[in-house]
């Protein structure tokens, strides 16, 4: 991850001016001070005192720390390399992140991996939005509202994740799932509970 920039006063004040559809005269007008100097700050090439700053943030209507927001566009798009996932472990049981940081997001998807036995005393799971499960090897077993469904390599189940649900390895070998929760919003109360094996 590159580190952010720090803020552009200048640039934030140009932008902030520009937004008002204030002419660099009519600020410097406004907050008492010169053309010439609005100008050089907003270029770079003048390093405003707290005083100035707080008369041109008065005069745009913008609290101070408005000068030192960035602008950065939201994260629209997230490329997450096998090294770089996070990993949760816990006893029998390993849950790897394959992707997240958008805003406001509401879908998260994992990889999971069970060893055998694992899950078979889990009390039952409910949350918010959907669940859908893809089954790569192994056999796991998910218990849907007390009705049983037994995944083999290639099944997939996709069901509201409100219902009662839980699952196990009832098999020898380890299994591994794909698992993707739509969870409304609710992403960290879904997958504390999808870590209780």
């Amino acid at each position: 991850m590159n580190a952010r920039k720090p803020p552009d006063v200048g640039a934030r004040l140009r932008i902030l001016r520009k937004r008002r559809g204030l002419s660099l005269r009519a600020l410097a007008e406004m907050c008492n001070v010169s053309p010439n100097t609005v100008s050089l700050i907003e270029r770079g090439l003048s390093s405003p005192c707290v005083d100035t700053l707080q008369c041109l943030a008065t005069g745009l209507g913008v609290p101070i720390t408005a000068f030192f927001e960035t602008e950065e566009p939201p994260v629209r798009l997230i490329l997450t390399r096998p090294h770089e996932r996070i990993r949760t472990r816990c006893p029998g049981m390993t849950m790897e992140h394959l992707g997240s940081g958008l805003p406001n997001q509401s879908l998260v998807s994992f990889l999971i991996t069970l060893e055998p036995g694992v899950g078979a005393d889990a009390k039952p799971i409910v949350h918010l939005g959907e669940e859908w499960v893809y089954c790569l090897e192994g056999v796991i077993v998910y218990e849907v509202e007390g009705e049983q469904f037994r995944l083999e390599p290639g099944d997939s189940l996709l069901f509201e994740a409100s219902l009662p649900h839980r699952w196990r390895n009832p098999g020898p070998l380890q299994a591994s799932v794909i698992l993707v929760l739509q969870t409304g919003g609710a992403n960290d109360v879904a997958v504390e509970q999808h870590l209780r094996p």
